[in-house]
Parts: C-alpha cells; structure tokens; sequence
C-alpha cells in the first residue's frame, strides 16, 4: 500500500488532512472546513476525508476526525447513528411481480415517513399508537433513557417511542435491490430520528455555551467540544451511545416491518437476512489506532476495519455497494458512507428539471414528482468515482441496484 492513494494537504497550525479523493470533485469550502477542523489542538494525529466529503454544519460530511481528551458533538452531528442496513432474501429477479407498484405501496403503508405537521393532526411519519412489537422493543432502551431525561428533563418530550421504527425524510431510504445475480436485496437508511436529533441539538448548544463560560476562541461555533473529565463529556458520551443503539434497533424494526409487508404481497414464501449489514455513518466510538487509545468520530463515514461488513449506497438511481473493510490504517480504518453530495437541497431544485429526473431514475419504482428533486441523482457524485477513490479502504463483494425506492 502506498502514499500515492491520498492526497496529503498540509495544514497551517494544525495537522495534516490525508484525502481519498482523486477523480472526485471537492468544494472548496469543504477543503475549509477540513483545515478548521485539523486546527483543534486535541486531533490526533491528521484528518481523515473520504471521497464522498462535503459542507456540514461544524465538521465536513464524509470526515474522520480522531481526538484524544475532547469530543466534538457538531462533528457527529444531530442525526446520531444514522446509517445503513442490509438484508438479503431468497428472492430472485423473477419472483417480484411485473407491476412493483403494489410493493412500494406495501412498503410505505407498513413503515411511517416522511413528515407531515397540520394543526391537530398526527404526523403521518410517527406513529399515532405504536404497535406492540414497537413497544417491546423501545423497552430495551427505556431505563437508559429514563437515567438520560433526569439529568436533562429537556429531551423527555421528544419523538421518542413514536418515531422507533420510522423512516424521516431527507436522504433516508428504503429499497428492494437486485444484485450482481439478479437476487433480491432490502436496503434502508435512517437514523436515530426526532430524539436523536433532540440529543444532538441539545448537546452541540451546550458545548457552545461552555466556550462561552471558557472564554475559548474558535475558528469556528459549531466546533464547540466537550473536555474529557468533565461532566459533559461523560453525560454527552452517554447520550450518544444511546441514541445509536437506538438507531440501529429503528433499522431492525423497520427491516422487520417490511420484511412482512413483502410476504403479503409475495406468494412464494423467501427467507430473509440471508446475509445482513446493520452500520452506522454517523457517530463516535472508541478504538485504538497506531498503538493509542482515541476517540473516534466519523460524520458520514463507515467503519471498514479488516473483514468489517460495510454498506456504500448511490443515489436513488444509481448503484449500491456491500462493502468489506481492508483495514488501512491512515484512514482510521474507515471509508465511506455514500456518493455525497455535489449540489445542495436548494441548487437541486433549480438546476436539475422533472424531466432530467425523471431520465435518471428510469427502471426504478420511486417518487417521480418535483417534490423529491432535491435527492435527484444528479445532485450526487459519481459513485463509481467516489468507490474508484478508496479501492486502498474497502472491497466490493456485491453490486447491487436499485428497483423500487421509497423516499421519505
């Protein structure tokens, strides 16, 4: 393995950034904010960015960002645990029925998504009564999170039991797939939803306000962090240990949801979770890299440590990639979570046309209205490009694409 798979850019008064982005385009801005963030004096040792990086709020979307002594909340962000789950099923290509119209439809009634706020109306996208598996499930995480709302009574009234097993909005997906052998696949992500989202927002003010009390200078607000040793750091690090447990259990739950929508559709009865990835892109954890002991914080980055099982989606009309780690060092043993974006939500919608999206996602069961332009496959990068970029990070063990998708 040589040096010549990144790009190493020195950082003026901080530490390097090691980036595997060749053939990829990178906004300026993102390249800013890598340097912001490699400036904190806690870094350990360099950044690390995938090929999908981009803007984010406080770190770069597709950023590793190793610390020793501090946690950075903005640099996981408010959707805590978001990620990716995968299951295979003993399904092929020519046991899904002509018409896929009724399996999206099956999809979308058995998993809530999407939002909708109206004045005294439920959002479609929670649930009004969670049905019992629902409820016994949220009972493996309600102690801890009981212990959480007592020391911060602020996140009880959230959308927490009520959102367990939903979809969200935004890039959040879930699809059936057609591998290299024409098998069938269930792909979904979300995340941690409205209370992972609270906890976040909760957290990243919190920090800020510290700075202030402090008086430390930032380049940057949304840099604010959390100093190991204090009580913060420990309850900041309890809360987002949950919230990702929390996430990966909404993947299983929503797997399960649209495991049994399928069977209701599908007479052949199929097998499912045949080979299965549930991983998250969005979190902090602890691992030892170069013989210490650090935290590690990937904001849309996976983990791809040696043998580690990993999911690398396209865009809503691209391919999709089940990914084993190769376990490079310089990159944290990580690669990334997606193709990342090349437009932002609003750049979307004024220069991609229906039409445009409607060219792009031709053969997929999906959304074809203006409303879901801003997640047009051409507001992504190339994802063959982005996964040429880090052929050093990850192996690709299934090809899969996409033949019905539902957006939130």
């Amino acid at each position: 393995m040589t040096d010549t798979s990144f790009e190493f850019r020195q950082v003026e008064g901080g530490v390097p950034i090691k980036m595997w982005t060749r053939g990829v385009p990178v906004d300026e801005k993102a390249h800013e904010q890598l340097a912001r963030a490699a400036r904190m004096p806690f870094i350990f040792r360099h950044v690390a960015a995938m090929p999908d990086v981009h803007v984010g709020i406080g770190a770069t979307v597709g950023s590793v960002i190793p610390t020793k002594g501090a946690v950075i909340p903005a640099a996981v962000g408010v959707d805590i645990g978001c990620g990716m789950m995968a299951a295979r099923t003993s399904l092929m290509a020519h046991d899904l029925p002509d018409s896929l119209e009724g399996l999206r439809s099956a999809i979308e009634q058995a998993v809530p998504h999407g939002r909708s706020v109206g004045r005294g109306q439920r959002d479609h996208g929670s649930w009004g009564a969670p049905p019992p598996a629902i409820v016994e499930a949220w009972a493996t995480l309600a102690v801890r999170f009981e212990r959480l709302c007592d020391k911060h009574p602020r996140l009880k009234n959230t959308n927490n039991l009520t959102h367990l097993g939903t979809l969200g909005t935004g890039n959040h997906f879930i699809e059936l797939c057609l591998d290299e052998e024409a098998r069938v696949w269930i792909m979904l992500h979300s995340g941690s939803r409205g209370v992972g989202n609270a906890i976040g927002t909760f957290f990243i003010e919190l920090a800020k306000q510290d700075m202030r009390k402090w008086h430390i200078n930032l380049p940057d607000e949304d840099l604010a962090y959390f100093p190991e040793g204090t009580d913060h750091f420990d309850d900041y690090v309890e809360a987002v240990g949950w919230a990702q447990d929390f996430a990966a259990l909404n993947r299983r739950m929503m797997m399960a949801n649209v495991i049994a929508a399928l069977r209701g559709r599908i007479a052949k009865p199929f097998e499912a979770e045949l080979e299965a990835v549930n991983c998250h892109h969005n979190y902090v954890t602890r691992e030892n890299h170069f013989g210490e002991n650090v935290l590690v914080t990937r904001k849309g980055a996976v983990r791809a440590a040696t043998g580690a099982m990993g999911i690398i989606p396209g865009s809503m009309g691209a391919k999709s990639f089940i990914v084993r780690g190769l376990g490079n060092p310089e990159s944290f043993n990580s690669c990334s979570h997606g193709a990342g974006r090349v437009m932002s939500r609003t750049q979307a919608k004024k220069l991609v046309s229906l039409e445009e999206h409607l060219a792009d996602t031709a053969g997929v069961e999906c959304r074809k209205d203006e409303g879901v332009i801003d997640e047009t496959p051409r507001a992504y990068k190339p994802i063959e490009a982005v996964m040429a970029a880090q052929a050093d990070l990850v192996e690709i063990v299934h090809t899969l694409k996409q033949v019905v998708c539902v957006k939130g």
